[in-house]
């Protein structure tokens, strides 16, 4: 049975990753003004594998040498770095290139619609997702919508095209829950990372003119995406997901919204509205809920 002490470590380490992720919209959009979305994701999924790889080698170090595996088994060890990478590369894409034509109040919003997809998604695997969870993602999504959204919701042409990516993003949740008890959290971070960041490489040769030409101009954003969003954030999600179940874990990162908000307070003096506290409580809300247990204790 997994202590209480242990749930509320990794309940933390999720907050301060939706509290990174949502700092990272305004990043996103600043520096697409001089790099093309999959130059950026490029660059910044490198960096991110790249300051993990002197972590990888003491920690190898310090554990000692693993046992070598069979050649046969090879590929299958490399699986969990090819689907988490896969799943990572296409909704980065999507939310990426959705971010040219959208508001980043409208993609923190919809991208986060992963806290209702996730258990809908794990439940057609086989996971079992109790009723609650479901209420807490409705509320979850319901206090989003306050505080990035409001009244004032209007389709933009990049919404459809982040919605198709939030469905990526919940997969990738479910892939890090089914692999984090079971490979190395910095080695899955960095590989998945590496896996990303070369597709990103590819799709940028094929859809960029001259992609890395304002390479230098957007350097501040990119290494925030690639130090913080990436390096930190992600190694935070998986050890977090070590012991937190995938619709408990969507539901605290989903709050990357309420912390993109209080991002624009902070740093772009935009107001502090009631809208953003209600919104808030209505997430913090929904996170306790999804912690709660109505199950009579047994005797």
């Amino acid at each position: 049975m997994k202590s209480s002490i242990s749930i509320v470590y990794a309940d933390g380490l999720l907050l301060l990753t939706a509290a990174i992720w949502g700092f990272a919209f305004v990043a996103q959009r600043v520096g697409m003004d001089d790099l093309g979305p999959f130059a950026f994701n490029a660059v910044r999924y490198a960096i991110g594998a790249l300051v993990l790889l002197p972590l990888i080698g003491r920690r190898r170090k310090t554990l000692g040498p693993r046992t070598e595996t069979a050649p046969a088994a090879r590929p299958r060890r490399s699986l969990p770095f090819v689907l988490a990478g896969s799943a990572m590369f296409i909704g980065a894409s999507f939310q990426q290139v959705g971010l040219v034509t959208t508001t980043a109040g409208n993609a923190a919003f919809v991208t986060s619609l992963y806290v209702v997809i996730v258990p809908l998604i794990g439940s057609l695997f086989g996971r079992k997702t109790g009723l609650k969870d479901y209420i807490a993602a409705i509320v979850s999504v319901i206090g989003l919508y306050i505080i990035t959204v409001g009244g004032g919701f209007a389709m933009a042409p990049g919404d459809l095209l982040v919605l198709a990516g939030s469905f990526f993003w919940a997969l990738h949740i479910l892939v890090i829950g089914r692999f984090a008890s079971t490979v190395d959290p910095v080695e899955l971070s960095a590989g998945q990372f590496a896996v990303c960041g070369f597709l990103s490489f590819i799709a940028s040769l094929v859809f960029e003119p001259q992609p890395y030409a304002g390479l230098l101009s957007a350097a501040i954003p990119i290494l925030y995406g690639g130090l913080f969003s990436c390096g930190v954030a992600f190694t935070l999600q998986i050890v977090a997901q070590r012991t937190s179940p995938p619709a408990h874990a969507s539901i605290l990162l989903a709050m990357e919204g309420l912390f993109g908000a209080i991002g624009g307070v902070l740093l772009l003096g935009e107001p502090g509205t009631l809208r953003l506290f209600a919104g808030g409580a209505l997430m913090l809300a929904a996170a306790i809920l999804s912690q709660v247990s109505f199950r009579r204790p047994e005797r």
